[in-house]
């Protein structure tokens, strides 16, 4: 018998893969078949085949499932870079209305009313848990509405995990104000105690900004009302009313 093919035989009896064989003998595929179809194994050896089998299937499904998140993140990223290359300079006037398009999403804009009257004062009121956004809304609140610093009162919102020191020097980074803005740090029950939600979903809680200024909340509801109609005047779907 030829050398090579007896010691593929020898090799399939012990359960090796036809894989595992070519790594050994250099020989086709179809050759192997041709040699081994025949081949009757024991139930030692097809045990080992089937685990074999198997754990190539695992591996093989591991890889495809890299190959997919690779392909997924490399698309995200190309998109990612199609939008933001749709944003190119930003004048001040665009922080008129970014920030009047962030207080008409997140801001508190219900009057307040009381004994079935509208009360006198009125205050700006703007939560969120997003940084970045409240740094935004605070450059809007001093370089657009000409708000002074010292007016900007600033109070987290914080779960009993999160450390409060910790959570005031995180916001204290994000918003560029000294600790003299925080009042007195409100705590929430977790969503995460009732299985509501993960534990970590809002590590450093939300902040809520506040000026106590009647004149100017309505002056910022005056802008959302300005954006509404500007939106209403080119040449876009009606806007419910």
């Amino acid at each position: 018998m030829n050398p090579r093919r007896e010691h593929a035989l020898r090799l399939r009896i012990e359960g090796k893969s036809y894989n595992e064989i070519q790594k050994e003998i250099k020989v086709s595929k179809s050759t192997l078949s041709s040699w081994l179809h025949d081949v009757v194994l024991s139930d030692k050896a097809r045990a080992r085949l089937d685990g074999r089998m198997r754990e190539e299937g695992a591996k093989m499904l591991i890889k495809m499932n890299k190959l997919q998140t690779k392909t997924a993140e490399e698309r995200a990223s190309v998109a990612s870079e199609e939008g933001k290359n749709k944003i190119h300079t930003l004048v001040q006037n665009d922080l008129l209305v970014i920030g009047a398009v962030l207080y008409w999403a997140e801001g508190y804009k219900r009057l307040q009313v009381r004994g079935g009257r509208e009360r006198m004062g009125h205050k700006i009121s703007f939560v969120n848990s997003d940084a970045e956004m409240i740094a935004v809304f605070i450059r809007f609140l001093l370089e657009t509405l000409k708000v002074p610093s010292e007016k900007i009162r600033l109070t987290m919102r914080l779960y009993a995990h999160i450390n409060e020191r910790d959570a005031r020097a995180y916001w204290m980074r994000a918003t560029g104000l000294s600790s003299e803005h925080f009042y007195k740090t409100t705590y929430l029950v977790s969503g995460a105690s009732k299985g509501v939600r993960p534990y970590n979903r809002l590590p450093w809680g939300t902040l809520q900004v506040e000026v106590c200024n009647t004149s100017q909340f309505h002056h910022l509801l005056g802008m959302i009302s300005g954006v509404k109609e500007a939106l209403l005047r080119v040449n876009m779907p009606a806007l419910p009313r």
